[in-house]
């Protein structure tokens, strides 16, 4: 496997990107990285890692698109920056097999539509990170924020590549649910209404719509929505999560004694819960419906999350996922 990583996209590049490179050269003694970003800058980060040289390919990109920037025209106009290079590069080389980055969203969007191009029959790539359920699982969420406006017939091809997805990831006959505003057939807008008819046309495990509060409970296996809402799920339940934490904390520091001691017995435990409802920790959200595979890392990721992001490049890849794609839009 060589996987491509864009070693100055993102808030901590591109130390820590390179920090995560290193953790997935020592997870897998097969993997190849092409790290595309500024040579100078980034030999000085590989001393002491001469182990890992030999897997090691720098592509030299001196430009870096920021967050700031319009994300088509930042594409268009800097062809040397890490991210274009490294899309370009995976379009081009045959020998690649997944692209990573935690720069811009709408950047790596716009690029990757541009130099990797859409698997046939696809009308529009989506965002689907994969999320910790409560009962142990994972959900796919497809789409969380590539297309805040949609129609029903793109939903319809998002829940066929969010069932591909999670077969690819070893869950057979994945469960699919529709985000609404209700479980009832009839409820919800326009959209989700006549999406409703789409998904129980198709070959596919429909389960029917489910609820925001579910979307985690584990009831099924990939969740469809349209990008304005499947973003502001997803950013709600991030966002609850931290609220959480941060409540037990002013609990602990307001309660005494007693609660910091019953506090510090818990440590082992809270700390476990948060590791496991972080998304982050299975990866970055993979962009379903592009010829290759191409990963958006969450921007503030640290060595952790690009390490997972590799690997789950690698398995995606491994996993044909991009066949079964093909295979499931036929119907389309």
């Amino acid at each position: 496997m060589k996987i491509i990583l864009d070693c100055f996209g993102g808030d901590n590049a591109p130390e820590e990107i390179v920090k995560g490179a290193l953790l997935a050269l020592k997870a897998d003694e097969k993997l190849t990285l092409v790290l595309s970003g500024d040579e100078g800058k980034l030999l000085p980060l590989l001393n002491g890692a001469e182990a890992f040289l030999p897997r090691i390919e720098i592509m030299n990109a001196p430009e870096i698109i920021s967050n700031e920037e319009i994300p088509t025209a930042a594409v268009r106009n800097k062809r040397e920056s890490s991210l274009v290079k490294g899309l370009q590069r995976l379009s081009d080389d045959a020998e690649t097999d997944g692209f990573v980055s935690a720069g811009s969203t709408g950047a790596v969007l716009a690029g990757a539509f541009m130099f990797v191009g859409r698997i046939k029959n696809v009308s529009r790539p989506a965002l689907a990170p994969v999320l910790p359920t409560v009962n142990g699982g994972n959900v796919v969420l497809v789409d969380c924020g590539a297309n805040v406006d949609c129609r029903p017939v793109q939903l319809g091809q998002f829940a066929m590549m969010g069932a591909a997805y999670a077969e690819a990831a070893g869950i057979k006959n994945p469960a699919v649910g529709l985000l609404n505003n209700g479980a009832e057939a009839g409820k919800g807008n326009e959209l989700t209404k006549e999406a409703y008819e789409v998904l129980a046309g198709l070959n596919i495990n429909f389960a029917g719509n489910i609820e925001g509060r579910d979307l985690i409970s584990g009831a099924v296996q990939v969740v469809v929505s349209d990008g304005f809402a499947g973003n502001i799920a997803l950013k709600t339940a991030e966002g609850i999560a931290n609220s959480i934490f941060a409540l037990i904390k002013q609990g602990v520091s307001a309660g005494g004694l007693r609660a910091k001691i019953g506090a510090a017995l818990l440590l082992p435990t809270l700390k476990g819960l948060k590791k496991k409802l972080d998304y982050n920790e299975n990866g970055g959200a993979c962009l379903l419906g592009l010829k290759k595979v191409v990963i958006k890392s969450h921007g503030a990721s640290k060595a952790s999350s690009i390490c997972a992001s590799i690997l789950q490049a690698r398995d995606i890849a491994a996993g044909g996922l991009i066949k079964k794609i093909e295979q499931g839009l036929s119907q389309f």
